[in-house]
């Protein structure tokens, strides 16, 4: 256990005596943090809103007015005809143009039914839906008000249009404010990468500084060395954690429904699982370069079909069949479930086995291809 506990203090000096590392260790991560939780949005705003405006009446004057008083929309200008429109969408100048035919007013009151034409720049196909949901909504609104206008009359009773009402009930994130929803896994990220990268170019070190070789004739045993290497950046994982959910309450007013101990004990498993994977491209590299590569490599994949932005449910059948071979997958669901719904051990025993499955056989293959004579 001496032993164990001198390695440790070692690499916890050799951590804070390299100054350049600790910015890239305790700061960077909560800028990450701060920053990608503004950044990354699944909301489409400021769309480049155009129109064509065939009828110039006031019903058409009206239907204008509802999309310069969305926020979601910046009316850039108006064009006199079609093919001009056209052109400055392809320029990229517009991303919405609307064309109000000629007699818009006279069918609305005559027939009660005209047309619309409405172009999307779909080059972001993502962002084409939203905005097409966001002008159908305007649309559906503006329509209901000019049937209440436009009532008939039968018979000289005043027959009220009949409308269905909708009330919605948001669970869990009631004022659908996307960075309750993405502090959380970006938050999973920092930890994943950050221990990852630091555990990946750890024994790499040793081999390019030839610290390696010397550890290697002395009687240090192979589990003493492994534990002693990796322990200390178990801890900085929960370092980063800690100060994560710190920055999620106070700055993003994240919710933390759930018991808090439920976060750690799972991130205390879940870490294992990393350092394990970065001990075990430690062991087959021999330089940090590839080291960083290999685990950069890795890291990519993990995140991309983690759920984390794109919806597991939206992913083609064999990718969804991918994802349970992704340990950042079982990590975002978990601290979503803890913190946004309040779930309790029994929800997650699941995910926690399995990472405690893949934690032992990542592990067990680490440790078994660390050859400590070479």
């Amino acid at each position: 256990m001496k032993t164990i506990l001198f390695i440790i203090q070692k690499e916890f000096k050799q951590i804070f005596r390299n100054k350049s590392m600790l910015p890239i260790i305790f700061i960077l991560p909560l800028l990450q943090l701060v920053i990608l939780s503004n950044a990354a949005s699944f909301e489409v705003k400021n769309i480049k809103f155009s129109f064509v405006d065939n009828d110039h009446s006031a019903a058409s004057r009206e239907l204008i007015s509802k999309f310069q008083a969305s926020t979601y929309f910046n009316v850039v200008t108006d064009f006199k005809s079609k093919k001009e429109a056209d052109l400055q969408m392809q320029n990229g100048n517009v991303d919405v143009i609307l064309e109000i035919p000629i007699h818009f007013e006279r069918n609305l009151i005559k027939q009660q039914n005209t047309n619309l034409s409405v172009s999307i720049n779909a080059i972001d196909g993502a962002a084409a839906g939203v905005s097409n949901v966001y002008i159908s909504q305007i649309i559906t609104g503006y329509n209901q008000s000019i049937q209440t206008q436009l009532q008939t009359y039968n018979q000289g009773i005043i027959e009220q249009p009949e409308n269905i009402m909708t009330i919605p009930s948001f669970w869990y994130n009631k004022t659908l404010n996307y960075k309750t929803f993405m502090v959380p896994g970006i938050l999973v990220l920092l930890v994943t990468m950050l221990t990852l990268f630091l555990s990946s170019m750890n024994i790499v070190r040793e081999k390019e500084v030839g610290t390696l070789e010397q550890i290697n004739v002395t009687p240090i045993k192979k589990h003493q060395f492994i534990i002693g290497k990796l322990f200390p950046f178990w801890v900085l994982g929960l370092v980063i954690l800690t100060v994560g959910l710190i920055i999620a309450k106070v700055i993003f007013s994240v919710p933390i429904l759930g018991n808090i101990f439920l976060i750690y004990g799972f991130t205390s498993v879940y870490l294992i699982l990393i350092l394990g994977i970065g001990l075990f491209i430690s062991n087959h590299t021999e330089t940090q370069q590839q080291a960083m590569f290999i685990a950069w490599f890795f890291t990519v994949i993990f995140i991309l079909m983690s759920g984390l932005f794109t919806p597991i449910e939206s992913m083609p059948v064999w990718a969804q069949n991918v994802t349970y071979f992704n340990p950042i997958r079982y990590f975002v669901e978990v601290i979503r479930m803890v913190m946004l719904k309040g779930a309790t051990f029994t929800d997650i025993k699941t995910q926690l086995g399995v990472i405690v499955i893949y934690a032992l056989i990542v592990n067990g293959l680490a440790v078994w291809s660390y050859k400590k004579v070479n």
